[in-house]
């Protein structure tokens, strides 16, 4: 067995081989370890913003790594391959003397060189694979779907200070990407959070995964903040980074807390939430919330029409009135205060499954106000919430 298969099957040895390969490449070439990462990740469903399933890079160095020269100022820079090369290496000489790990990792690094910060990640995590047992077993996890799993293992071992930081670093950055790719943000959060860019050998994969999870978590400040950073280096980010990068800036700009397109994606997270089975007390809160916010609207509604209906009262009280009766379908002139019963949401569980009559008046408020597809939205969530108190 050869070095490349080897370290293949480490990265992923549940993982079915690919039924084609697009250019003729032959088997070999798709076992690289390399190739087995970058096409290990789906796609999550349930994201707006299908970023994630388009990145597909994650490496991990230590700060120590030198910076290519002649390369114009910016705050991180990418390290060069030889000096990742190096650094594995001796991690590996000092994890396992045996001389045939080293002529594996040899291989790795030699058979294909790495062309790009994606590939030096996947030749370094199969490094890691090869000389370390922890490592071997998150790797072989990142590079399969998580299927039916909802609980993943928290790998404390990755903030333990006895874990070199060339290890913990590049693996915290590989475990959150895959975490982003199965919709797990909060768990992603916690790996990627407080890294920073000269600590890993990817640093714009690390700014573009820290952007989607807040992004996806609506921290709007902090995902503008890993943007402006990303782009503040787009000559050395990949091009697909740079693209949507620009788009997420753009949509977070746009965003308003408290709008109905604000409430819908708290409704998504929270779906997203209850898929992966969260259902406590943080997702509670969150479910208050966003009736808290749908109601404050639905009275805005309100008051803006009481208010527009006494302008036109006013208007027409010293005009011509007609003695025909008013049609059906036009408002009369006029109005009362305003003011509408409470009604007591209660606190428990069952707040979302409302009379079948009060909660389509209170869609057909928002429906008045706002496009079509914000009514459906909003309906398909009280029928997920209803479905799942049964």
């Amino acid at each position: 067995m050869n070095a490349k298969s080897y370290a293949a099957q480490a990265l992923c040895r549940a993982r079915p081989k690919e039924p084609s390969l697009r250019g003729g490449r032959s088997a070999a070439h798709a076992r690289s370890p390399r190739r087995v990462l970058t096409s290990a990740a789906p796609h999550t469903a349930c994201a707006a913003y299908a970023v994630a399933a388009l990145c597909l890079a994650l490496i991990a160095a230590a700060p120590a790594w030198g910076l290519p020269e002649g390369q114009p100022d910016r705050s991180w820079e990418a390290p060069e391959a030889t000096d990742v090369r190096r650094q594995a290496l001796e991690w590996l000489a000092e994890q396992a003397p045996e001389e045939d790990l080293h002529r594996q990792a040899e291989a790795i690094w030699q058979e294909e060189p790495p062309r790009s910060s994606t590939e030096v990640l996947e030749c370094l995590a199969a490094t890691f694979a090869l000389g370390d047992a922890r490592a071997r077993r998150l790797v072989e996890l990142c590079a399969a779907p998580r299927g039916e799993q909802i609980v993943v293992p928290s790998q404390p071992w990755l903030f333990d200070p006895q874990t070199p930081p060339l290890l913990a670093h590049n693996l915290r950055l590989l475990f959150g990407r895959w975490l982003v790719h199965e919709a797990m943000y909060d768990e992603a959060l916690e790996q990627l959070g407080d890294l920073a860019p000269e600590e890993v050998a990817d640093p714009a994969t690390l700014l573009f995964y820290q952007a989607v999870v807040h992004h996806r978590l609506l921290e709007k400040d902090r995902s503008i903040e890993s943007l402006r950073l990303l782009l503040e280096g787009e000559r050395a980010a990949p091009r697909r980074y740079v693209a949507l990068a620009e788009l997420m800036r753009e949509d977070l700009e746009g965003l308003r807390d408290e709008t109905l397109d604000h409430i819908a994606r708290r409704m998504e997270d929270i779906g997203r939430r209850l898929s992966l089975g969260r259902a406590g007390e943080r997702v509670r809160r969150l479910e208050d919330g966003v009736i808290e916010s749908l109601d404050k609207l639905i009275e805005e509604i309100e008051d803006a029409r009481q208010q527009a209906q006494q302008a036109g009262g006013g208007a027409s009280a010293g005009g011509i009135q007609s003695s025909a009766p008013a049609p059906d379908s036009m408002p009369l002139g006029g109005g009362g205060p305003g003011e509408v019963d409470r009604r007591d949401l209660g606190d428990g569980s069952g707040w979302g499954d409302l009379p079948p009559r009060e909660r389509e008046e209170a869609l057909q408020e928002i429906g008045r106000e706002f496009p079509a597809h914000y009514r459906d939205v909003i309906e398909q969530y009280f029928r997920r919430l209803a479905a799942g108190e049964d």
